[in-house]
């Protein structure tokens, strides 16, 4: 440990020096931490020693606080060892150094962040930091092949790559940390700075000299996560791909609450999972054929709108003077709607909206496209058991709600008894300003992207226009609200917005397969602004047919001729 801990050491004037030198061909390096590579610049491991001599040097190694920009203990590096090319579980296709630690913590009662750092033998001069799920809990390992692209990993191309557990232990579903501040705060935001800083610093260390390209990646949370970066920390970042953004967190959680009293807190509400599926059918007969395919997307959702009212109605139980709306629903379960049930489809439909502001004046939240091609029958769609559970769960009770319950529960009443259904997201009394706060902390609905724009960042979001956890309609009207702040031009220049008939949340009767880090990279490094991109279905009944993937608001349409499973047969048309 001694001689481990005598390079991660330098005198002030060292610093000095090694500040001044560098600083100004670093770009995203700080001071604190040219100042740390300095040492190691200078010696001929740095500059001949294959990455596989040093990597074990890592483990056990301290990163002192003052490399990180925000308050934490340090960092501690646990384990550090090369992965040969050919060892067990190695699908990368070549050798890499795995480095694994944990960032300290300022209270003794609030977990570590665990992170994971690969760093390839042969890197391409570019790391990515990839983001989490749900409420996180798992530490992301950075080794595999990205969600929804082609099969070759980042960490194959050459990448160095890393992801953290946001700062508490956990599956995706639990709230618990909510209990605890600090684990709220690096929940929110904090984690992305400090696990960031610590890689940059080793990835630094290791190849003797700091990355020429920083991007970030990730889907829902990891979403939420890309947005968040940008908005916070935007010197660190050169491009971010952020897909199905949780960008109004607090909107979303306080809708799944509204949701799961329109199911179990009202009689009747729930609606069965086979009335769900008749829904979906009725929308697919009446809108799939508007995009001039008949191949089961509903691509044209403008269009598929104006039709919302007849299917309502050809949905809704029938006035019967002998035997109420509910009675009939009852008797036959998948056969219309009652009252009740329409109630509950309306709620997820309309969104939320408040009567109170949350941070960055946000007013609520925007609703999905239930009656446009969403089908709310699969593991993250609504209710699938008429009872709710003590403790909610995604399958049985609808994630939204089992999410939203979790929120109410420990971030915001702090009570893990509390009954979500008693909650009133509207009229919170007391934890209003909690809600508030809670808002500023987790979400990423600042519109202010100015530094990052005026930097030369990038951006590519893609979502499915069939989602039933991220509302599409909330990431189209940040979007939107970004042209109105910074003009259309502006936003064409550092964004694209890829909306995807018939995707959902990881599911769908499409599944796009597209390289978007490809399209980022060769954005940011090249200049070559992604258009109109083709992707290939990897959904299990229609694998391998392809689409277009057109910018928003684009959409797919049949061009009247030509094989229905190849791309070339669609035209990017305007609604």
């Amino acid at each position: 440990m001694t001689r481990r801990l005598r390079y991660l050491r330098t005198s002030p004037t060292e610093r000095a020096r090694a500040a001044r030198t560098l600083l100004g061909r670093a770009g995203i390096v700080s001071v604190a931490v040219l100042a740390w590579l300095a040492p190691y610049r200078t010696t001929a491991l740095a500059r001949e020693a294959p990455l596989a001599m040093h990597c074990a040097e890592f483990a056990g190694a301290v990163l002192s606080a003052e490399l990180i920009a925000l308050p934490t203990a340090g960092a501690q590096i646990e384990s550090a060892a090369m992965i040969g090319a050919t060892a067990p579980g190695n699908q990368q296709g070549g050798e890499y150094c795995r480095i694994t630690g944990r960032i300290k913590a300022l209270e003794p009662t609030t977990p570590d962040i665990r992170f994971d750092l690969n760093l390839p033998r042969r890197w391409n001069g570019r790391a990515l930091q990839i983001g989490g799920g749900g409420y996180n809990g798992v530490v992301v390992s950075g080794t595999g092949v990205m969600p929804f692209s082609p099969d070759r990993a980042p960490l194959a191309q050459g990448y160095a790559t890393f992801g953290d557990d946001s700062g508490h232990v956990g599956d995706s579903s639990l709230a618990v940390f909510g209990l605890v501040d600090e684990a709220v705060t690096n929940f929110g935001y904090a984690h992305l700075k400090k696990t960031h800083d610590v890689a940059l610093a080793l990835i630094a260390r290791a190849y003797g000299r700091p990355p020429q390209r920083m991007y970030f990646a990730g889907g829902s949370t990891g979403g939420r996560e890309g947005y968040t970066v940008m908005q916070r920390f935007p010197d660190d970042y050169d491009g971010v791909i952020a897909n199905s953004p949780a960008l109004n967190f607090s909107g979303v959680r306080l809708l799944g609450v509204k949701l799961g009293q329109a199911e179990y807190g009202k009689p009747g509400g729930f609606v069965a999972p086979a009335l769900l599926e008749r829904v979906y059918q009725r929308t697919l007969a009446v809108c799939d054929r508007l995009d001039g395919a008949a191949d089961g997307i509903v691509s044209d959702v403008d269009a598929c709108r104006t039709h919302e009212a007849d299917i309502i109605d050809s949905l809704r139980c029938p006035l019967d003077p002998g035997a109420s709306a509910t009675a009939l629903s009852a008797t036959s379960p998948d056969a219309c709607l009652n009252d009740a049930q329409l109630a509950t489809l309306l709620v997820m439909r309309d969104g939320l909206s408040l009567p109170y502001r949350l941070a960055w004046d946000v007013s609520g939240y925007r609703g999905y496209n239930v009656f446009q091609g969403t089908q709310l029958t699969g593991s993250l769609g609504l209710a699938h058991q008429p009872q709710r559970l003590p403790v909610p769960a995604f399958h049985a009770n609808g994630y939204l709600f089992a999410q939203g319950d979790g929120y109410i529960r420990y971030f915001v009443a702090r009570d893990p008894q509390f009954d979500s259904l008693r909650f009133d997201p509207q009229r919170p009394g007391k934890y209003r300003a909690q809600l508030i706060e809670l808002s500023h902390t987790i979400g990423a609905m600042n519109p202010d992207l100015s530094r990052y724009i005026a930097r030369g960042g990038k951006l590519i979001t893609l979502q499915g226009l069939a989602d039933e956890v991220i509302s599409p309609n909330q990431t189209i009207a940040y979007h939107d609200a970004l042209v109105a702040r910074f003009g259309v031009e502006a936003v064409d220049g550092f964004m694209r917005l890829y909306m995807v008939p018939g995707f959902q949340h990881g599911s769908g009767v499409f599944i796009p397969s597209v390289d978007l880090l490809g399209a980022l990279d060769n954005w940011v490094t090249r200049g070559v602004a992604p258009e109109t991109l083709t992707a290939t279905d990897i959904a299990a009944a229609t694998n391998g047919r392809s689409r277009p993937l057109c910018r928003y608001p684009r959409f797919p349409r049949y061009a009247g001729k030509g094989n229905l499973n190849l791309a070339s047969s669609f035209i990017c048309a305007q609604p």
